[in-house]
């Protein structure tokens, strides 16, 4: 394997590629252009299909099309795009199709700008549309960690029938750095079963997302509720460093958790026993082992590039046994190691002065808010 200096969306295109993808369908949108404008040069190549779609809405739909044929298919797209895909997403998930969709994240609410964010978090982990669903959500950290899990995304997507969100900030979509891509694997022959590819020699299919009976409904979606849970036994990822022995636990996922990293090794170099943990699969969420870390730990703290989403799952988690602190960069600023380096040694002082002493919930509420960033 050749070890070749990649940008990050070009890498994540790439990746689609030698996984197999046979159709793209995406409107142009910063800081994930790139990402398209390679796949409207590498698809016709090899003579499968790339379409630029007059709008978000439009390309979401095509995906929806493609996958019900059992295509192997995907979109991407940055955070408005991504808000105008919600309704097809819904309308994928409630029909069972695979797909993976790429979100590029940049700062908001609304235009925003195209500066590198994860205020996505709630709108992509919490559903991605109406009603009971989660896609399963991969947030990479590195150029070559987003080519792997583009790499499996696809066939995660088909095992589960269903959709599979690459979540990277901008800095992962604009940066450059060394990765191996992976082999490249043939264009599938076959369809599934359920795709609706004709019914010549064989009963109709029928893909739909409508229950109008609330019986029926409920059935259907007591039926997603078990793929989640199978999801959930089965698909957690998350990366560890130095948790062994840590006091307090920084939490943080996609840039934020990469630069934690290094402010947890300045924390060790000062004496003070911090440890990481990078959920790599925002859902399903590794909250069993924030629970776990919980009965060791004295403290967490939580670092996003946003106003505090993912803080929330982790309280979850946590369940009121130690404080949970925040810091949040917004707006497209990245956090600095220096800054979360200050923000570990508050929280090492915070969980100090409890001296063992459960919290009540109004504390840890204050506690969870002691550090809004830059405001």
């Amino acid at each position: 394997m050749t070890l070749e200096l990649l940008k990050g969306n070009e890498a994540i295109a790439e990746a689609a590629v030698r996984a197999g993808v046979e159709a793209y369908f995406g409107y142009p949108i910063t800081p994930q252009t790139e990402l398209l404008e390679y796949m409207a040069r590498r698809l016709p190549e090899l003579k499968r299909i790339f379409l630029q779609a007059e709008s978000e809405v439009a390309a979401i739909n095509m995906v929806y099309g493609a996958a019900c044929t059992g295509t192997r298919v995907m979109t991407s797209s940055s955070s408005p795009g991504m808000s105008l895909m919600m309704e097809g997403m819904s309308y994928i998930a409630g029909s069972e199709v695979p797909c993976v969709v790429v979100d590029i994240m940049r700062g908001g609410p609304g235009l925003g700008n195209i500066a590198p964010s994860q205020g996505d978090y709630f709108q992509m982990v919490k559903g991605g549309g109406h009603g009971d669903y989660h896609p399963i959500v991969l947030a990479p950290a590195t150029v070559q960690e987003a080519i792997d899990l583009t790499y499996q995304a696809f066939e995660l997507a088909e095992k589960y029938r269903t959709i599979v969100v690459i979540l990277a900030d901008g800095n992962i979509g604009q940066m450059m750095e060394p990765a191996v891509l992976p082999p490249m694997l043939p264009v599938r022959s076959r369809r599934p079963h359920w795709a609706l590819t004709g019914t010549s020699g064989r009963a109709k299919n029928l893909i739909s997302s409508i229950h109008l009976n609330p019986e029926d409904e409920e059935d259907f979606n007591c039926r997603l509720q078990a793929r989640l849970a199978e999801i959930g036994l089965h698909e957690v990822r998350y990366q560890e460093y130095q948790t062994d022995d840590a006091d307090i636990i920084v939490v943080g996922f996609g840039t934020a958790g990469r630069v934690a990293q290094t402010a947890v090794k300045q924390a060790r170099l000062q004496g003070l026993k911090a440890g990481l943990l990078r959920p790599i699969s925002l859902y399903p969420f590794p909250e069993e082992r924030l629970a776990e870390l919980a009965l060791q730990a004295q403290g967490f703290l939580v670092v996003e590039m946003n106003a505090g989403q993912m803080v929330e799952d982790v309280r979850r988690a946590v369940a009121g046994r130690v404080p949970v602190g925040f810091y949040g960069r917004m707006g497209g600023m990245v956090p600095m190691p220096d800054d979360i380096l200050t923000r570990i040694h508050a929280a090492s002082q915070l969980a100090s002065q409890g001296n063992g002493r459960r919290r009540s919930t109004l504390e840890l509420h204050r506690e969870i808010r002691y550090d809004r960033a830059s405001c």
